[in-house]
């Protein structure tokens, strides 16, 4: 039994669709576990900067009566003189659960194996689980319904990408990922994700073309197209690269009908996606922000009580 959540492929579907449940039942009744974390504390470590990760995560712990300690690079010996395993063993001694926003999922998952609480990946190179479930409630609350759909993801190939694409099959959600040949999503991660979705019984389809991933989808996603601390160079070529997968009225125009806009922000407007779209009648963009709360809580209710099941 996971006692943590690294990647959305170690949950099962009944963990997802549990999450999302719970996330909505958050969000109708924010105060219903208010003495859940009593007496205990949530480390929050953020090795990149951060607003909704963070503030989602602080005012959860609050809600559900914790004290929530927010630390950096620069407060902690982990990586400075102690091993990360030396880190996670003294935490564990302190708090109730560790949430991380890092880089290297291997150095999370050294944390995990050497913790003896649950940890919680916030964002690392490879995934972004929490966004994912964020992401699938706010499609629920749409849509009414999750199996069946068809989200498509243009952009980039990134974190992002790959914890929606094992979300969504876990889901019943089918998948369409449209991004240049130079920028696809991780190889592992797409093949674990087919597999899940060939047992939910949807698929997971690549694309080098913006509109032929849009086609039809029920709802279109983007990320932004660079990261911080990328060179200059690196920047200029993936903004040439991406150009033709900026998401605009006229790539909309593809998707089907009723179809809505999804972004994990922050977004750069005018790159991966022009003003008219971010704003427009179409984007749930601040309601998936604002769900980051309320799945936040679903997901540190079930870690500490101990109820994700794994697949």
């Amino acid at each position: 039994m996971p006692k943590s959540l690294l990647r959305i492929a170690d949950l099962g579907a009944g963990d997802v669709a549990r999450l999302v449940e719970r996330a909505e039942s958050f969000k109708a009744d924010p105060r219903q576990q208010r003495d859940l974390l009593a007496g205990e504390s949530v480390v929050l470590y953020f090795a990149k900067p951060s607003t909704r990760t963070r503030i989602s995560f602080e005012t959860a712990v609050h809600r559900l009566g914790g004290i929530p300690i927010g630390v950096g690079p620069g407060d902690l010996q982990m990586g400075r003189g102690e091993t990360v395993e030396d880190t996670a063993r003294v935490i564990s001694r302190f708090a109730r659960v560790f949430v991380a926003r890092t880089f290297l999922d291997q150095e999370l998952e050294r944390f995990d194996r050497a913790a003896s609480i649950p940890v919680v990946n916030a964002l690392t190179d490879g995934h972004h689980p929490c966004q994912a479930i964020a992401d699938l409630l706010t499609l629920k609350q749409r849509f009414g319904k999750l199996q069946g759909l068809t989200l498509a993801y243009v952009g980039a190939g990134n974190n992002v990408t790959h914890s929606l694409m094992e979300a969504a099959a876990l889901a019943g959600v089918h998948v369409r990922v449209g991004t240049p040949a130079s920028l696809p999503p991780d190889p592992q991660v797409v093949a674990r994700a087919r597999e899940l979705a060939a047992v939910h019984g949807v698929t997971v389809e690549l694309f080098h073309d913006a509109a032929s991933a849009v086609r039809g989808a029920d709802a279109v996603y983007t990320d932004t197209w660079l990261s911080m601390g990328d060179p200059d160079v690196e920047r200029a070529m993936r903004v040439v690269a991406l150009a033709p997968f900026q998401v605009n009225e006229a790539l909309m125009a593809h998707a089907a009908g009723h179809a809505v806009f999804l972004h994990c922000l922050p977004a750069h407007r005018g790159e991966e996606v022009t003003d008219a779209v971010a704003d427009g009648a179409t984007s749930l963009i601040f309601d998936q922000a604002e769900n980051r709360l309320h799945t936040s809580m679903a997901i540190l209710e079930a870690v500490v009580r101990g109820e994700l099941r794994g697949g």
